[in-house]
């Protein structure tokens, strides 16, 4: 148990080295690139990789390798962005439900029953719609659509917590109900929320991509993943660079946040893992 607890600190640290990293350089990304991402240039248009444009260009001339870089931090801190707001507009109502009931639980409940029966990217859809174009409206949209999830989660534990020998204890004690829910009740069940959170990074950065690639995200000239593989896709087969290079920052993006979401989740929880593992052994023994 000991090692296996000790490899999984080691692989968090290892990925959240690695995230902090590609989140500095996507802030540096405008220091590394090496044309305009947003000249336009005709006469160089769906040019092959070379020493001019690594990457080779698009359907106007602009240098995929620069618009890759330029994306990076509108793709990766609009994800995490929507992810803090949802995790704190989910905790937020989850709190309010688990902790006073009633009438509010019943009504607020409700309301995330009908969200969490319809796709989250339909809704997304919806709401992009109505709002309009841009990367404001998508990151709205997919944060209205998307804080139910954490909402029933955060319900959960504070219905748990607040029965606890602690929280009664505090209550005779005469703290506040502020104190009980930011000191004793919050801190407590921020673990499966932050797993969670974790988790979902990896699939927002996809979400948004998708919401540009329908032309509902970021606009042009801004430089966004889902919309450079929009633009590109009809030229796939002849320039399949124009598709293959913004694909491939989506995906290995999206695999380094999952990683660490799993990391995440395996380090708050060590004694799910060591059953797995035992489980593991004692199937492997019969």
């Amino acid at each position: 148990m000991n090692r296996s607890t000790n490899k999984t600190r080691i692989q968090l640290a290892v990925l959240l080295a690695l995230t902090v990293i590609f989140l500095i350089l996507s802030i540096l990304a405008p220091l590394f690139m090496p044309n305009d991402p947003n000249h336009v240039n005709l006469a160089d248009a769906k040019q092959a990789p070379n020493e001019a444009y690594p990457w080779g260009t698009d359907w106007l001339g602009r240098c995929v390798f620069s618009r890759v870089l330029a994306a990076a931090p509108v793709s990766v801190f609009s994800a995490l962005v929507i992810v803090g707001l949802t995790l704190m507009a989910g905790s937020a109502v989850g709190i309010a439900c688990g902790y006073w009931g009633g009438k509010l639980d019943s009504i607020l409940m409700r309301i995330v029953d009908i969200f969490l029966a319809f796709p989250g990217m339909v809704l997304a859809l919806a709401v992009a719609g109505l709002l309009g174009k841009g990367l404001n409206n998508a990151v709205i949209a997919l944060a209205a659509t998307g804080w139910p999830p954490y909402a029933r989660l955060m319900r959960g534990q504070v219905l748990t917590l607040k029965e606890k020998n602690f929280v009664h204890a505090a209550k005779l004690n005469g703290q506040t109900t502020v104190s009980i829910l930011f000191l004793h009740i919050l801190p407590n069940a921020l673990r499966p929320i932050v797993v969670t959170a974790s988790l979902s990074i990896g699939g927002t950065i996809l979400s948004l991509a998708g919401l540009s690639f329908l032309g509902l995200g970021p606009q042009p000239p801004l430089a966004e993943w889902g919309s450079m593989i929009a633009d590109g896709r009809g030229l796939m087969q002849q320039h399949p660079w124009i598709v293959l290079y913004p694909g491939l920052a989506i995906l290995l993006t999206s695999i380094l946040f999952n990683l660490l979401g799993d990391s995440v989740r395996d380090a708050l929880d060590p004694h799910d893992s060591h059953n797995f593992f035992q489980k593991t052994k004692r199937k492997r023994n019969l």
